[in-house]
C-alpha cells in the first residue's frame, strides 16, 4: 500500500525494540532493522526525498512509511521473503516470478515521477569511465571487458521514458507464494528504460526471464535486456569493491560477465 510520508518525531515507546540488524550499511546509506521496523539513513537529501516520494506514487505495493525525520526513513517491514538474491538459486515459484512481472508492468505503464531520469548522453559516459577503470587497473581481462562492453552498447540508443525503479534487485521485490506484497529502495526511481529493470531484476536469474516475461507481456526486446545485463555487470564492479561487496562471488557480477564470452 502507498502511504504519504508523514515527517516528525517518534517516541522509542512506538517501536517494540529488539535487537538492531544491520541490513546494509556503506560510505552513502545504511539500513537498520529494529523489530519490525527498517530505519533507512541515506546522506542525500535529494536522493531520500525522491524515494518517499516514488514510494507514494508507484502503483505498486511498498513499504509502510511510518514516520520520517530526514536523514531517517522508518518502514514496516514486508510480509513474505524476497523473489531472490544474486548468486543463490531463488526459492520464488514461477508463478512468483510471473506475478513480478505484471507488478513491473503496472510501474512501467504509471505516470512518470517528476525528475529527470539518466540521458543516453550519461549513461555512455558512465560505461567509458568504468571500462577504462577495469582496463587500466587490470581488474579484469581485456577479453572480458572488450566483449561485454561490445553487447553493452546496444542499451545507448533513445528509449520511450518509463516509471522504472532504476535498482530492482531480485531481493528488493517481496513475494508470498504468488502474490507480490511489496517492492523496497526507490531511491533510484527515475524515468528510465524498461528494459534496465527487467534486466536487473533477472542478473544472475536468466533462467527465470521467460516466467518474469509471461507476467510482463509483450513488447520487449530479449536482446536489449541481455545487453542491459553486460551494462550493468560493468558499470558496478568499482562501486562494489570500493563498498564492500564481492562482484566476484559466484552467480554475481563477474559470473554475469563471463558468460557472455563466445564458446
Amino acid at each position: 500500500m502507498n502511504n504519504e510520508v508523514e515527517t516528525g518525531e517518534v517516541e522509542l515507546g512506538e517501536v517494540e525494540l529488539g535487537e538492531v540488524e544491520i541490513v546494509v550499511a556503506h560510505s552513502e546509506r545504511a539500513t537498520l532493522r529494529v523489530g519490525d521496523v527498517f530505519l533507512k539513513v541515506d546522506a542525500d537529501r535529494a536522493r531520500a526525498d525522491a524515494e518517499a516520494e516514488a514510494m507514494a506514487l508507484a502503483p505498486v505495493p511498498t513499504p509502510e512509511v511510518l514516520w520520517r525525520r530526514p536523514p531517517v526513513l522508518a518502514l514496516a517491514a514486508l510480509p513474505g521473503t524476497a523473489l531472490g538474491r544474486y548468486g543463490s538459486p531463488s526459492p520464488a515459484s514461477p508463478a512468483a516470478w510471473a506475478a513480478a512481472g505484471a507488478a513491473v508492468r503496472r510501474l512501467h505503464e504509471a505516470p512518470l515521477p517528476p525528475w529527470p531520469g539518466q540521458s543516453v548522453e550519461a549513461r555512455a559516459a558512465r560505461l567509458d569511465a568504468e571500462c577504462a577503470w577495469l582496463l587500466a587497473g587490470e581488474v579484469l581481462p581485456e577479453e572480458l571487458v572488450t566483449v561485454n562492453r561490445r553487447i553493452a552498447e546496444a542499451v545507448l540508443r533513445p528509449w520511450t521514458p518509463a516509471f522504472t525503479h532504476g535498482d530492482l534487485q531480485p531481493d528488493h521485490v517481496f513475494v508470498d507464494g504468488e502474490e507480490v506484497t511489496g517492492v523496497i529502495d526507490w531511491s533510484e526511481a527515475a524515468p528510465g528504460d524498461a528494459h534496465y529493470d527487467l534486466a536487473v531484476l533477472t542478473l544472475g536469474h536468466p533462467e527465470h526471464l521467460p516466467d518474469l516475461l509471461a507476467g510482463y507481456g509483450s513488447e520487449v526486446d530479449v536482446e536489449l535486456i541481455r545487453a542491459w545485463w553486460s551494462y550493468r555487470s560493468l558499470i558496478v564492479v568499482r562501486w562494489l569493491a570500493e563498498h564492500g561487496f564481492d562482484p566476484a562471488a559466484p552467480g554475481c557480477e563477474i559470473d554475469v560477465l563471463r558468460s557472455r564470452l563466445p564458446g
